[in-house]
């Protein structure tokens, strides 16, 4: 997770963007540039949860976090009491690539060994 908060750290440093000013703010109140980008780094986690947070309320939606979602299972063709571990398991897979000949290197040297 460090990787991707750096790469997404680095990418507002490069453009025009809030994380920049962000980071220039840091470094213009005496933080060095890396103790800057440790900052921004511990922010965008925060930033990133307040939009999801704030699209979910826009999109309105339900508990399973999609429009329409609810709390009732639409699968009925499953016993509720039935566990993954006691559904039957398939059997094992069909082969379908054909087994390769054995080498023929005994024929192949005795065609090119000397007559005696």
């Amino acid at each position: 997770m460090n990787h991707v908060l750096h790469i997404a750290a680095i990418v507002q440093l490069r453009h025009d963007t809030p994380g920049r000013a962000y980071f220039l703010r840091k470094v213009a109140a005496g933080k060095t540039r890396m103790e800057a980008l440790r900052c921004l780094k511990r922010r965008l986690p925060d930033v990133v949860y307040r939009r999801l947070v704030a699209d979910a309320r826009a999109a309105d939606t339900g508990p399973g976090g999609h429009c329409g979602a609810t709390l009732q299972s639409a699968a009925a063709d499953l016993h509720p009491h039935i566990d993954t571990s006691d559904q039957p398991l398939p059997g094992p897979a069909i082969p379908t690539l054909r087994p390769t000949p054995p080498p023929r290197k005994a024929a192949a040297l005795e065609a090119h060994a000397p007559a005696s």
